[in-house]
């Protein structure tokens, strides 16, 4: 049972917070391997909802350790005060709990004040980014000038460098944006502190991970984002800076593919993408707005991280069935059925319509996508609430349907059926 991975089968917010949630279970070890705080995950546990951007889902388990892989960036001040936030809601956050990959780079003030320039440059070609400098961060990781999570070790030291990289920032922010400087004394004094603070949590992760799978311990690792969003396999450009899929896991963790046993995909019953970028079953009208939500609840469609209203939309089977065979899922999680109840019919896209031709693959040109009308097939709707169901035989009929239509259109069985925000409302059989 080695590792399992979990990552987003659509453009993100499926709801793997709450599946990781569920298989922390049994697991040693749950890791994030991707990505940064523009992420966010909500778990629902009684009256309470709390909201997780970089510890990973895992930390509600007292005998899960949480591990921050390399393939992360990672904001010093968001952690922090996301550590304090779990802490405050009863459950254990030290380093035992809590390992950090000395690989894992870091976020800096620089990279989110270098973030918001950017996009306020881009205009109206604006990529729709948190502007939490994840995408700057990952830039210059490549660029081999970043700061990683070791060198928190020395706290001194780590002023020091952070001095260095604002002053070179403050050069672009005031020469080629016309932004603000930062104020070079002021923060670096308050990240030696964060320095100080986090270096007990650094660890060689990889070296934690191996002796888990020697020992046959179970692994869980948990993606950010969605497949949609991968740096290479989604829509690009308007995609996040990291792998999001398997590959993510396989570097992030530093292991081989043959220490993945089980690859699953999570996916709303419906479709879901914040920030701009091609969305061919997107609804502008009065059902989008239906299934997104007043945000009157936590759980409606409002971005964790953002707050911003997610465009919403019907199931799009093409752009599924790509993320299955680009990631190898071999199964499938379903969120949000509870949502559809009360439709009379549900539409389903099978294939697109581009120009004079008629698609049936996701094509990997985003402009090409921009242009996809969709190609919908009807299914009935049903009208009854499903929240209190714990088996399929007590869905109705056509829920159950609209069930075996996707199982059967990906060629992937269902392993658990979300019908709500809390944690047991969940259907395994």
């Amino acid at each position: 049972m080695p590792i399992t991975v979990l990552i987003g089968a659509q453009w993100g917010d499926e709801g793997k917070g709450r599946v990781v949630d569920w298989l922390a279970r049994d697991a040693r070890i749950v890791a994030r391997y991707n990505g940064g705080d523009n992420a966010g995950h909500s778990i629902t546990i009684g009256p309470r909802v709390i909201k997780l951007h970089l510890i990973p889902s895992g930390i509600f388990y007292p005998n899960a350790i949480c591990l921050l892989a390399g393939g992360m960036v990672i904001n010093p001040r968001n952690l922090i005060h996301e550590m304090d936030e779990v802490r405050a809601a009863g459950y254990e956050v030290s380093p035992r709990r809590i390992k950090i990959s000395e690989s894992a780079h870091l976020v800096l003030p620089t990279h989110i004040a270098l973030d918001a320039a950017l996009e306020t440059a881009r205009g109206g070609d604006a990529l729709g980014t948190t502007k939490r400098g994840i995408g700057v961060a990952y830039s210059t990781k490549m660029l081999r000038t970043n700061l990683r999570a070791g060198d928190l070790r020395d706290a001194e030291r780590f002023s020091d460098l952070l001095q260095r990289q604002i002053t070179q920032a403050n050069r672009q922010l005031v020469h080629e944006f016309h932004a603000a400087p930062l104020n070079a004394d002021a923060l670096s004094a308050e990240y030696f502190e964060y320095a100080r603070q986090l270096a007990p949590y650094l660890a060689n992760t990889a070296v934690l991970v191996h002796a888990a799978l020697r020992a046959q311990q179970h692994i869980v690792a948990e993606g950010a984002q969605g497949v949609l969003l991968d740096i290479d396999l989604g829509t690009y450009p308007y995609v996040t800076s990291s792998s999001t899929g398997v590959a993510g896991a396989l570097s992030g963790l530093s292991v081989g593919p043959k220490t993945i046993t089980r690859v699953i995909g999570v996916l709303k019953a419906f479709n879901t993408r914040v920030g701009s970028g091609p969305f061919p079953t997107e609804l502008n009208d009065e059902t989008g707005a239906r299934l997104r939500g007043t945000g009157a609840n936590p759980w409606d469609e409002f971005g964790s991280t953002t707050g911003r209203p997610r465009r919403t939309g019907w199931l799009d089977l093409v752009a599924l069935r790509y993320a299955v065979r680009s990631n190898g899922i071999d199964e499938l999680v379903l969120t949000k059925l509870d949502i559809l109840s009360g439709f009379e019919s549900l539409k389903v896209c099978v294939g697109y319509r581009w120009r004079d031709a008629e698609l049936t693959e996701f094509p990997t040109d985003a402009a090409i996508l921009a242009q996809c009308e969709p190609i919908y097939e009807t299914l009935t709707g049903w009208q009854a609430d499903v929240t209190a169901a714990r088996k399929r035989s007590e869905l109705p009929a056509a829920a159950r349907a609209y069930i075996e239509y996707i199982e059967q259109r990906t060629g992937v069985p269902f392993s658990l059926i979300s019908v709500g925000p809390e944690r047991e409302q969940i259907i395994t059989a």
